[in-house]
C-alpha cells in the first residue's frame, strides 16, 4: 500500500479493518444517503452508486430478457438441492453478465422465498418451496450458496431472504397481524429462515410487510434476537417496498415518520426501500430523527457498516482480484438445457391409473386441449423470455405436427351495442411483437401500456375475439392476431398487449348482467335487459363506453352490450378430443390472474371454464389425462381420469420439458412440495397461523387429502428394504436400499420421516427429517445413508423456554411420500423428561400456554414482549364471549397466597385449577391505553402441580401472571 492508498483500497487488510476505515471517511450526510436503496456515488472518494434489490427468485426479472427456469415452487417440486444449486449458479451468472452491460442491474439479489408454503389459497403461493421448513432450508439453502458462489472472500452475488416472517396472506397483507404461538414460531416459522442463515450463504433478510403479535416485521425485535443471533457475520436487512411509511400510514403504528424510520433501524433495518428512486423523504425522516434525539450516529454507522460489508464481499472495491468480476456467461447452451432438466425435474406425477402414460405407442394420435396448451405464462418475478416452448410446441416438435391435433378451447364471442353495431379491433398499419418489460425497468409496476395502436371501434361486423374466463367473473378477451384487450393510462381499449401482467393487471374485465334497476332508470322493462351486459375494467373498475373517438372506459354513460357467443369452447374440444387416441387436458392459472401478490385465491377449485373443457374432453374420449400447470394446487375431482400430472410453471423449456416426460424420455420424479386438499373445507382460515392448533398441513392435517406431502409417481418400480437405525449421544445413523424393480432408468425421491411414539404435547403426525433424490438404473439397488440429528426430534418446550429431546421412543419411518410409508423401526434416544412449569419462581407469559380457546398474542409494549388478547373482544367485558388459555402441570409448590397480574385495557380474569370452578377474581379497571400496564392482585390458593385455567373476558391485554408464596 503507497502512501496515498486508503487503508479500504488495501486488499491486503481484512474487510473488517477496510470497513471501518471506510465508514470514518464517510460524513454524516454522506451516510445517511446511504440509508436508501439508492445510494448515491461519494465521488470524492471514488465510491460508486449502489443499490440494494435485483429481484433473481427464479432467473433475473425486471431486467430484460434472461433465463428463465422454473418457479420457485416449481424448484421445490424437484427436491433436488444439488439441481437449484446449478440453477442458482447460473442465475447469480447471468446477473453478472448483465451488469457487465447495463449497471441499473444490482448484485444485492432478493432471492429466495423462505416464507412457508402453510395455506394454498395464498397469492403468492408460487414464490416459496414447500409448507416443510425442513425442505425449505435445504433447498434455499442450495439456491443461496448457488448465488453466493464458493470462492472464499467473494461473493458472485449477495442473496436475501424474502420475507421475514410468518406471511402468508395478500389480504390485508399490510396491515394484519400474524398471530404466532412460541412453539409455533420456533417449530415452524423461524426454522427455514434459521437453518438457511446457519449455512453461512446469505447476505440478510428482507422483513415482510404484515404484523407478528402486533407488532410491524420491520420494527420486530426478532432481528436481533433470533435473526442476528444465529451468525457471526454481517447481516443486511433491507426493507420491502413501501413498508417503512406504511408504520405510519397505513399500520397507525407509529404517530410520526421521523419516530418510525428511527425504530426500524434501531430494530435492525440497515436499507429503506420507499419511495422509489428518490431517497429524499428518508434522508430527511432520518436527519430529523437525529435533531429529535431519537437517533444516534452510532445506529447509523451500524447500518452502514453492514451495507458496506456486503459490498466489499461483492468485489466492488477489488476489481482486479474479484473472481466474478469477467463473468459473461448468458444464455449459454449449457443454460438452456439446466432449464429444460429443472423443468423435467420439476413434472409430478399424481396419477396414472392402466398404463396411459408414458405415450410410447406407435403412431399415437394426441388431442392436447385446454386454455394452457399452447401458453407459456410468466409470473411478477419473471425475466422476458429468450425462448418459448408451450406444451403443444413441445409435443409438436416430440411427435410430429401431424399427429398433434390442438384446440384452446376458448369462447368465441361477439360484443353488439344497442344501435346494432359490433365492437371491433381495427387494422394497424405498424402492429410490433412488443413484449411488456423487454427493455427492463428497476419498477415494472410504472410500466405505462401502449397507446400507439388505435383504439376499438364499432362496425356492422365487429370482431370475433377469444374469452377466457379464469374464474369469479374475470375475464381476458384477444384479437385474432393474438394481441389482448387492455386499457392504457388515456382511458382507451386498444388490443396492445401480448399477455396479461403488470403490477395492476390492465387486461381484466368482467361482463356484468344489465340489472332491473339500471333499466328502470331508463324507462326500459322491469326484470333486465335480456343479455345486456355492461364490461367493467377490473384495473380501474370503469365500464366500457363507446365514444366518438373510440371505446373507452370512463365513470359514466357505459354502453349496453350483448354478448353473442359464435362457438363454445368446449364444442371445440369435444370435436378434437373425439378423433384422437390421448387427449392431454392442459389446464391451470395464470400467473397474473386470481392469485398473485396483492391477492389471495379464495377457492382451491378449478375454474369453471377449464371444468366444461375438462367435462367434453372426458366425455368425447375417455383416454384423458389432466396436465395441470399451475402456482398453486387445485381441489379437482380425480375420478375416472386415467392419469393427472401437475408443473408448476416451468420456465422457458416447459413445454420442451412436458413433452419429454409425456413421451417417456423421462421418468417423472418430482414430488408434491406440499399438501393438495380434496376441498376447502379442509383448510383453516387464511389468517389463522396456528398450524399445531388448527391441525395445518400435512405436519398436523388430520383429513383424507387428495394428494399428501412427497407425494409423486413413476414409470417404474422402487422397493424400500433393509431400515437400520445406530443412536449415538447427538446423533443417529439411518440407512435403508432403495432398489429400482422396472425396466427403465429413473429417479425416486426417498424420505425419511419420523415421529414420537407417546408424545406428551401435540406433535407432528409426521415431520420430513431427511429426503435423497437418486437416479437408479433399471435393476439397481443403493443404499441411503442418513445423519440424523438427535435435535431433529425436540420440540420448543413452552414450559421452560427452550428446545428440549422427550425420552421414550420415536418411530423412522422411510418412503415414498409422507403417506406411502414402506419401512419402519424405532429409536428410543436419552432425553430430558418433563419438568412441571416453576410458576412459583418465574411466574407466566401468557403467551407460553399449552391451549387457547379465541385468544390472540398482541405486542406487550412497541419495543418488545408479547401480551395475549381476547380475539375480537367485545367493548363490554359483561356481554363479551370467555376467551380460555390453558397451562399444563404449573408447580405451586409448598402453596400460594395470592397472585398478581400485569394487564392493561379492561375486563375480567379468572383462575381455575383443573377443571375445576372458578378459585380468583379479577376485576381490571380502564387504563389510559394498550400499553399502559396496571398490577392487580387477588388471594389464590393452590399447592402442588395442576393444571391451570385461565379466562379473559373484554379488550384487556394480559402481559404477566406471577404467584406469592
Amino acid at each position: 500500500m503507497t502512501a496515498q492508498t486508503p487503508p479500504f483500497r488495501d486488499s491486503q487488510l481484512p474487510f473488517a479493518k477496510r470497513v471501518d476505515d471506510l465508514l470514518s471517511r464517510l460524513t454524516l450526510d454522506e451516510r445517511v444517503a446511504m440509508l436508501h436503496q439508492f445510494g448515491p456515488a461519494v465521488e470524492r472518494l471514488g465510491i460508486a452508486a449502489f443499490r440494494t434489490g435485483q429481484e433473481a427468485l427464479h432467473g433475473v426479472a425486471w431486467m430484460g430478457p434472461a433465463t428463465v427456469f422454473p418457479q420457485a415452487v416449481g424448484l421445490g417440486a424437484t427436491w433436488n438441492e444439488e439441481l437449484v444449486c446449478r440453477v442458482g449458479e447460473a442465475v447469480s451468472t447471468e446477473t453478472r453478465a448483465m451488469r457487465s452491460r447495463d449497471d441499473r442491474v444490482g448484485l444485492n439479489v432478493w432471492a429466495p422465498t423462505v416464507n412457508l408454503l402453510r395455506h394454498p389459497l395464498w397469492g403468492r403461493n408460487e414464490e416459496g418451496y414447500s409448507e416443510d421448513p425442513r425442505l425449505t432450508s435445504a433447498i434455499a439453502t442450495a439456491y443461496t450458496r448457488g448465488l453466493r458462489g464458493d470462492h472464499p472472500a467473494y461473493w458472485r452475488t449477495a442473496p436475501v431472504l424474502k420475507h421475514w416472517l410468518a406471511h402468508n396472506n395478500e389480504t390485508d397483507r399490510a396491515t394484519a397481524s400474524s398471530s404466532v404461538r412460541p412453539r409455533v414460531l420456533h417449530e415452524y416459522d423461524l426454522r427455514a429462515f434459521r437453518e438457511t442463515v446457519e449455512a453461512g450463504a446469505v447476505a440478510g433478510v428482507m422483513p415482510a410487510y404484515n404484523l407478528v403479535n402486533g407488532r410491524p416485521n420491520h420494527v420486530s425485535p426478532y432481528l436481533a434476537e433470533q435473526l442476528r443471533a444465529w451468525t457471526d457475520q454481517d447481516l443486511l436487512v433491507c426493507s420491502d417496498a413501501g413498508a417503512p411509511s406504511n408504520l405510519v400510514d397505513s399500520e397507525h403504528y407509529f404517530d410520526t415518520h421521523e419516530e418510525a424510520t428511527a425504530a426500524a433501524l434501531l430494530a435492525g433495518v440497515d436499507s429503506f426501500t420507499d419511495h422509489g428512486t428518490d431517497s429524499s423523504k428518508i434522508v430527511e425522516r432520518v436527519q430529523k430523527a437525529l435533531e429529535q434525539g431519537l437517533l444516534t450516529e452510532s445506529a447509523i454507522d451500524t447500518a452502514v457498516r453492514r451495507q458496506l460489508a456486503v459490498r466489499f464481499r461483492l468485489g466492488e472495491f477489488d476489481p482486479i482480484l474479484d473472481p466474478f468480476a469477467d463473468a459473461r456467461d448468458f444464455d449459454t447452451p449449457a443454460h438452456r438445457a439446466l432449464a429444460r432438466e429443472a423443468a423435467e425435474q420439476a413434472v409430478v406425477l399424481l396419477k396414472n391409473d392402466g398404463g396411459l402414460l408414458p405415450l410410447t405407442r406407435e403412431g399415437t394420435r394426441i388431442a392436447v386441449v385446454g386454455l394452457l396448451a399452447d401458453e407459456c405464462k410468466l409470473d411478477w418475478y419473471s425475466g422476458t423470455l429468450i425462448h418459448r416452448s408451450t406444451p403443444l410446441e413441445g409435443l409438436y416438435d416430440r411427435f410430429g405436427a401431424d399427429r398433434v391435433d390442438f384446440a384452446e378451447g376458448v369462447d368465441r364471442v361477439r360484443l353488439k351495442t344497442s344501435d346494432g353495431t359490433y365492437l371491433s379491433v381495427p387494422p394497424a398499419d405498424d402492429v410490433r411483437a412488443e413484449v411488456r418489460g423487454a427493455e427492463g425497468a428497476l419498477d415494472p409496476a410504472l410500466l405505462a401500456g401502449r397507446t400507439d395502436l388505435p383504439p376499438l371501434t364499432t362496425d356492422a361486423v365487429g370482431t370475433e375475439l377469444a374469452l377466457i374466463d379464469w374464474g369469479e367473473g374475470v375475464l381476458t378477451l384477444r384479437a385474432p392476431d393474438g394481441r389482448y384487450l387492455s386499457v392504457a393510462e388515456d382511458g382507451f381499449v386498444r388490443a396492445s398487449a401480448d399477455q396479461p401482467g403488470g403490477w395492476v393487471v390492465q387486461e381484466t374485465f368482467r361482463l356484468e348482467p344489465r340489472g332491473p334497476q339500471e333499466d328502470e332508470q331508463e324507462g326500459g322493462q322491469e326484470g333486465g335487459h335480456g343479455n345486456g351486459h355492461l364490461l367493467q375494467h377490473v384495473g380501474t373498475g370503469r365500464y366500457a363506453s363507446v365514444t366518438a373517438d373510440g371505446v373507452k372506459v370512463a365513470d359514466e354513460n357505459p354502453t349496453v352490450l350483448e354478448l353473442e357467443i359464435t362457438e363454445r369452447g368446449e364444442n371445440a374440444v369435444a370435436r378434437a378430443a373425439a378423433s384422437a387416441d390421448v387427449v392431454l387436458v392442459v389446464a391451470g392459472n395464470d400467473p397474473h390472474i386470481n392469485g398473485r401478490e396483492t391477492q389471495d385465491r379464495t377457492t382451491l377449485a378449478l375454474p369453471a371454464h377449464q371444468r366444461r373443457l375438462l367435462d367434453a374432453a372426458r366425455a368425447a374420449n375417455p383416454r384423458t389425462a389432466l396436465v395441470i400447470t399451475s402456482s398453486y394446487p387445485y381441489a379437482i375431482d380425480p375420478t375416472g381420469l386415467p392419469a393427472i400430472l401437475w408443473t408448476a410453471h416451468g420456465g422457458q423449456a416447459a413445454g420442451t420439458a412436458l413433452a419429454r416426460v409425456l413421451a417417456g424420455d423421462v421418468s417423472p420424479a418430482g414430488r408434491l412440495p406440499q399438501t393438495w386438499y380434496a376441498s376447502d373445507a379442509d383448510l383453516p382460515g387464511l389468517l389463522d397461523y396456528d398450524v399445531i392448533g388448527s391441525r395445518q398441513t400435512y405436519l398436523y392435517f388430520e383429513g383424507t387429502p387428495l394428494f399428501p406431502f412427497g407425494h409423486g409417481l413413476s414409470y417404474t418400480s422402487f422397493a424400500y428394504a433393509d431400515l437400520a437405525a445406530r443412536v449415538g449421544e447427538e446423533s443417529a445413523r439411518v440407512t435403508f436400499t432403495v432398489t429400482n424393480t422396472g425396466d427403465s432408468a429413473a429417479d425416486e425421491v426417498a424420505q425419511l420421516y419420523g415421529r414420537p411414539v407417546s408424545p406428551s404435547v401435540p406433535r407432528p403426525r409426521r415431520e420430513l427429517l431427511a429426503h435423497r433424490r437418486v437416479h437408479l438404473p433399471a435393476g439397481a439397488t443403493t443404499e441411503l445413508s442418513f445423519a440424523l440429528p438427535l435435535s431433529a426430534l425436540a420440540f420448543w418446550d413452552v414450559a421452560h423456554g427452550g428446545r428440549r429431546l422427550e425420552p421414550g421412543g420415536y418411530e423412522l419411518l422411510a418412503g415414498a411420500s409422507a403417506e406411502d410409508i414402506r419401512l419402519s423401526t424405532t429409536i428410543d434416544p436419552a432425553g430430558t423428561p418433563p419438568a412441571p412449569r416453576p410458576v412459583l419462581e418465574r411466574g407466566l407469559r401468557p403467551a407460553d400456554f399449552d391451549e387457547q380457546r379465541g385468544t390472540e398474542i398482541v405486542d406487550r409494549t412497541k419495543l418488545s414482549g408479547d401480551a395475549v388478547t381476547p380475539a375480537n373482544p367485545d367493548p363490554d367485558p359483561a356481554a363479551g364471549h370467555t376467551a380460555e388459555l390453558v397451562y399444563r402441570a404449573c408447580d405451586f409448590g409448598p402453596g400460594t397466597r395470592s397472585v398478581t397480574v400485569e394487564v392493561s385495557g379492561e375486563g375480567t380474569l379468572e383462575l381455575a385449577l383443573d377443571d375445576g370452578p372458578a378459585v380468583a377474581h379479577l376485576d381490571i379497571a380502564p387504563t389510559t391505553g394498550p400499553y399502559t400496564y396496571t398490577s392487580v392482585t387477588t388471594p389464590f390458593d393452590a399447592t402442588g402441580v395442576h393444571d391451570l385455567r385461565i379466562g379473559l373476558r373484554g379488550p384487556l391485554r394480559l402481559a404477566h401472571v406471577g404467584f406469592l408464596g
